[in-house]
């Protein structure tokens, strides 16, 4: 089979990869032309673990490679699959879709001959019906059948995600569409992989209803967190307790500064504009939408309060920049509000993040200084900020900390480090929804008032 990838961007290029790894002859349609020259040259332009390997391999093997002109892919194409961003839409939340109707529209006027038309990024309830409209008002001589098929990708690790999903969605009227489709995927049947096909409307809401529900999960353990530190609780162990349970899992439940990237933000937001727009408000997701705002700005408030109510003129080692470990992107990331409130407030803030630096230079105040490490980072720090859990974080030793830092404070926005340890090594350590040390000592000993009585 022969696909064409309209888009280059992370779910562009990971799909496109990935389906020529199972076989299928795949061509990546990419607009911005230093983008093909990279791609062309075999410089992958996003970091995902694994992605410069498959897309290398696929090149080799002949089933892959990029091109600029759409109408120099299309010839033999037994599915077109759009893949542009969709992002919020400045001023009102709704998901921008200019990029998805302007590829649309040069792709109705360079089609040669009919083919499936697929939608891979994340579109509305309803564009499905539209994308339709206008390609019989463009190309009336072509029978173009569309069709939803949502990524689940997450970053980090969208390829394992890709070829070993928890589902495949396919949300289409046409039969042609729907066995174009399931042969695509046919290479993941031995693995049990449930292919669910439905309508376009349906297709196109689950994407955003699963995000919309992980992000609720997300908040909601943070409130908790919130909880358990006001009444002497461990988070931790809450999660795990309501994790056991198979109705909810553990996934999902650890407590952090809120959710950031390049999906839970826009999707949710979007989710609630559509809502509205159907006159069924989705109130749940709205109140995700805000205190999940809030928690982020509230963030550098604990930092404040952990160095004892200033940090003016104090060096601060802030350690991970991305909205989550395993990726470059910055996009909604905590750290952004964290870092730009604690230069207003007058610290020295020393950054380090192992593959997020360049993004965030964009991101972040031209005051922040950046280290070639953590360990240059940490040197002479007067506290540390941890805010992206990066596994060569988990490997810091408190006592090397300890030894390496001028002050003691260490402020652990995503529970890495082990409290009775860092406590050990003289650190001033704060945790998210864990009982601060007194807290603890004051229940022992109303145990053992208990106990005498």
């Amino acid at each position: 089979m022969r696909i064409v990838m309209i888009g280059a961007g992370y779910v562009g290029l990971v799909s496109g990869a990935c389906f020529a790894s199972m076989g299928t002859e795949v061509i990546v349609v990419e607009k911005d032309p230093c983008r093909v020259a990279a791609l062309q040259a075999g410089r992958i332009p996003i970091y995902e673990p694994g992605l410069e390997r498959l897309v290398a391999d696929s090149v080799r093997a002949g089933r892959l490679r990029f091109e600029a002109a759409l109408d120099r892919a299309l010839p033999g194409a037994d599915a077109v699959f759009l893949a542009v961003g969709t992002p919020s839409r400045r001023g009102d939340g709704h998901a921008d879709l200019s990029h998805v109707f302007a590829a649309a529209a040069e792709l109705a006027a360079a089609l040669p001959a009919p083919t499936v038309l697929v939608t891979k990024s994340t579109v509305p309830v309803g564009t499905g019906r539209r994308l339709a409209a206008l390609m019989r008002e463009i190309r009336p001589d072509l029978d173009v059948p569309v069709a939803s098929n949502p990524e689940f990708l997450r970053e980090g690790s969208a390829i394992e995600d890709f070829m070993r999903p928890d589902r495949i969605v396919v949300g289409t009227d046409s039969v042609q569409a729907e066995a174009v489709l399931r042969a695509l995927y046919r290479p993941l049947n031995p693995a049990g992989v449930t292919l669910l096909c439905t309508g376009l409307e349906t297709a196109e809401l689950i994407k955003y209803a699963t995000n919309a529900f992980l992000a609720m999960k997300i908040t909601f353990i943070n409130e908790m967190a919130d909880l358990c530190e006001q009444v002497g609780a461990d988070v931790h162990e809450l999660a795990r307790g309501m994790g056991l349970d198979r109705r909810i899992g553990p996934k999902f439940l650890h407590p952090g500064p809120g959710f950031g990237g390049s999906c839970f933000p826009k999707d949710t937001q979007a989710l609630m504009r559509i809502a509205q727009d159907a006159h069924a408000p989705a109130r749940l997701v709205e109140t995700v939408v805000s205190v999940n705002e809030a928690r982020k700005a509230a963030m550098a408030g604990r930092i404040l309060a952990a160095f004892g109510g200033t940090v003016r003129r104090r060096r601060i080692a802030v350690l991970g920049l991305t909205f989550k470990p395993e990726t470059d992107d910055m996009r909604d990331s905590p750290a952004i509000p964290i870092v730009h409130r604690l230069v207003e407030l007058g610290a020295e803030v020393v950054a380090y993040d192992p593959a997020g630096m360049e993004q965030a230079r964009r991101d972040l105040p031209a005051e922040v200084v950046y280290a070639s490490g953590a360990a240059s980072a940490l040197a002479g720090a007067d506290g540390a900020v941890l805010v992206t859990e990066w596994n060569e974080f988990r490997a810091l030793a408190p006592d090397w900390l300890r030894a390496t830092m001028r002050g003691r404070v260490v402020v652990d926005l995503r529970n890495v480090f082990d409290p009775a340890a860092m406590r050990a090594a003289g650190l001033d350590h704060h945790a998210i929804g864990r009982p601060a040390p007194h807290r603890a000592l004051a229940g022992e000993a109303e145990l053992a008032l208990a106990a005498a009585d």
